[in-house]
């Protein structure tokens, strides 16, 4: 199991007619951002309770939260590595706790009772406690990120565009192939670790989109289920 330290994420919405200007005034900022990493596809399977309680608790803007997915990079129907990840937030801070989970290799045709029991199979304790009691996979989200780091290490600021959404509810098999439609935004999200929240806001201040309160779990959730969870 891993874990991350505190650190806050601000983030921004834009249309997709506004990725070459981001990316132009990334690129010339005085931070010196560069690409740690390439470029790629990330996929999550997000799980609730049935009564939506992580979708909720956002929504009403609860003071501490949390989030359960299983995240893999890459083919939507190929995972060479997976893991679950728990996302918790207090107030503006949050952080992640993450375990890896090695036998499932697609989740095409599968049945969610079997994908499921398989990553409950390499949990133990309260991580698996906490996995079992939101037992309801919601939505299948896929996106394509960027990452740019600033010379100094202290800024992250990540880019996802192309977004899609798969509805999962009530259902006993994995959807891969049916889409939800989800408007074409970019979410631009900058993190940094508590300490260096000066050193951020000054990259902020000039940033040429405006923040913006912005989960994609629950755009996914208002894309399935046509802005009310109540109505399957």
């Amino acid at each position: 199991m891993q874990n991350h330290n505190l650190r806050r994420e601000i983030k921004f919405v834009a249309r997709e007619t506004q990725y070459f200007h981001l990316i132009r005034w990334i690129r010339l900022h005085s931070s010196g951002f560069s690409k740690p990493y390439p470029d790629r596809w990330i996929n999550n399977v997000y799980y609730d309770t049935y009564n939506y309680h992580s979708y909720t608790g956002n929504l009403s803007g609860e003071s501490f939260r949390s989030k359960i997915r299983f995240r893999w990079y890459g083919e939507l129907n190929s995972i060479k590595r997976g893991s679950l990840e728990i996302k918790m937030k207090r107030n503006s801070f949050g952080w992640k706790i993450k375990h890896s989970i090695t036998s499932l290799h697609t989740l095409k045709n599968q049945k969610w009772k079997k994908i499921t029991m398989e990553i409950s199979r390499q949990l133990s304790g309260k991580y698996k406690h906490l996995f079992l009691s939101h037992p309801m996979p919601t939505i299948v989200n896929r996106y394509y990120r960027e990452y740019f780091v600033s010379n100094d290490n202290k800024i992250r600021i990540t880019i996802d565009r192309k977004q899609s959404v798969y509805d999962q509810r009530y259902k006993s098999i994995a959807n891969m192939s049916t889409k939800s439609f989800i408007p074409d935004n970019i979410v631009v999200e900058v993190k940094f670790d508590r300490e260096d929240y000066s050193s951020a806001m000054k990259v902020i201040h000039g940033m040429p989109i405006r923040s913006s309160r912005n989960s994609k779990y629950m755009n996914s959730v208002n894309a399935v289920t046509g802005n009310s969870i109540l109505f399957p």
